[in-house]
């Protein structure tokens, strides 16, 4: 992520309400995918509805190093012609990936495939965040990894001239992980499986379908699951509609939510079941959520969604088994949760600390100097909330923010509930994946501004 020289902070106070309809922003997991396969396919794939944030630009930059041809068209439209399975070249230049985890990755596993030599490297964020669990596969597959301490970028991926394919277990619930190894075994000869223990965010495998590649799931025990693909089958050019992102809506979703009297319609929202985990919980906490117009584009189920603030939000257990449908979401659930009656338990949350920061931490820290009580595990997080707004948050309260996006957001849609400013300490992360979001909760309502 490019930042600026000097950090902007930025505000948030107290609403009237949160009301009105929007358009999110396209569904960043998507936007991706809907690059990279676009840039490996045959043929040529137009893209609507991209997210044109930070971390999405890093992506399409690093396809175009390695020779797919990907333009933007005056209308929004997106355009790549792809270079087919073995075509990447070797890309002249570093590939800079700012700050996204996704891109880095994801491209590992596709780099792999290739008999070419490509170096990473993110922002100050990015590179403390460990790769090792994208690299140890992927030796496996016989990749070369040359990289900093604690597999941290920068680091150097070289593909084999023959990959190897392998089944893998995945130790913990990724889908960044699954879908390096399969991205890489795509170019493998023969079956490459992944399992896991706990399904994970299927995109990579519906959009590996929707360019006509087969994969195959079987479900093994419990829940189980075998996700294999065979190497060499092309990839054939598919349109693409990518829907707008759940993870993103979730911010001003809670916003309505903890200001009564509010009423937001948001369009064309991402309803994969393996994403829903924030809005079931927010459900069985109260909250009054209905959904409109549900069909299916892309592959993907959609829906517009009605959102109305009541001030009826209850503390509730989350199924630990919905942390991978949710993961992106928990700093604002746990916004929702502070501001709810009675005690909201988080657990399973150790991948918290391996994200854009250790949010489980800067959740738990910032929450406390805006008066929240909670108490924090080495992978849970137990809210005891108030009501709206926490009790404790008397003055205005300046946060840090680790330049994470989500952790940003959160807590200025908490300081739409507050009478004193709740101030971040910088706004430019934010830019990664929700472009427009000031904007958006302006109009909404919200009181957003330069400190």
């Amino acid at each position: 992520m490019s930042q600026s020289t000097s950090p902007t902070p930025f505000s948030s106070s107290r609403c009237d309400k949160i009301s009105g309809h929007a358009d999110v922003p396209g569904d960043k997991s998507i936007s991706h995918r809907s690059l990279m396969f676009g840039g490996i396919a045959i043929g040529e794939t137009k893209i609507t509805g991209l997210l044109e944030g930070e971390d999405v630009h890093c992506t399409a930059e690093a396809m175009r190093q390695m020779g797919a041809r990907i333009k933007r068209e005056k209308d929004g439209t997106w355009i790549c012609n792809g270079v087919g399975i073995g075509g990447l070249k070797e890309p002249e230049n570093v590939l800079e990936m700012g700050n996204s985890g996704t891109s880095t990755r994801l491209l590992m596993g596709l780099v792999g495939g290739h008999p070419i030599q490509a170096t990473f490297a993110g922002d100050s964020s990015l590179s403390k965040r460990p790769m090792n669990r994208v690299i140890t596969p992927l030796k496996e597959m016989g990749v070369e990894v040359s990289a900093r301490e604690g597999g941290r970028l920068p680091l150097t991926i070289k593909g084999p001239e023959t990959l190897q394919p392998i089944e893998y277990k995945l130790p913990v619930a990724s889908a960044q992980v699954k879908s390096a190894v399969l991205l890489a075994g795509l170019s493998a000869m023969g079956h490459t499986t992944v399992i896991e223990k706990t399904p994970t965010r299927d995109h990579t495998e519906n959009m590996l379908r929707h360019f006509g590649v087969r994969v195959d799931v079987e479900n093994i025990q419990d829940d189980a699951q075998k996700i294999s693909v065979t190497g060499q089958q092309d990839l054939i050019a598919a349109d693409i509609t990518v829907p707008s992102d759940p993870s993103s809506a979730a911010f001003p979703v809670v916003a309505a939510l903890i200001n009564e009297g509010s009423e937001i319609t948001l369009s064309n929202i991402l309803m994969n079941d393996r994403r829903t985990g924030l809005y079931e919980t927010l459900i069985e906490m109260g909250a009054d959520i209905s959904y409109a117009n549900e069909r299916t584009e892309g592959g993907e189920p959609v829906c517009d969604m009605t959102v109305k603030g009541t001030n009826t939000l209850k503390g509730i257990t989350v199924p630990e088994g919905r942390v991978p449908s949710m993961i992106d979401e928990f700093p604002i659930l746990a916004v929702a949760a502070s501001c709810a009656q009675g005690t909201t338990y988080m657990s399973g949350l150790e991948e918290l600390r391996v994200k854009e920061s250790d949010r489980l931490l800067m959740m738990a820290e910032g929450l406390k100097s805006c008066g929240v009580t909670l108490e924090m595990g080495e992978s849970t997080l137990t809210i005891y909330g108030t009501g709206t707004p926490p009790k404790g948050l008397e003055k205005g309260k300046k946060i840090e923010t680790a330049l994470d996006h989500r952790i940003a957001m959160s807590f200025l849609i908490l300081g739409t509930t507050t009478d004193n400013p709740v101030t971040i300490d910088d706004v430019a992360p934010i830019q990664t994946s929700f472009p427009n979001f000031v904007e958006l909760m302006n109009n909404l309502g919200a009181n957003l501004k330069t400190a």
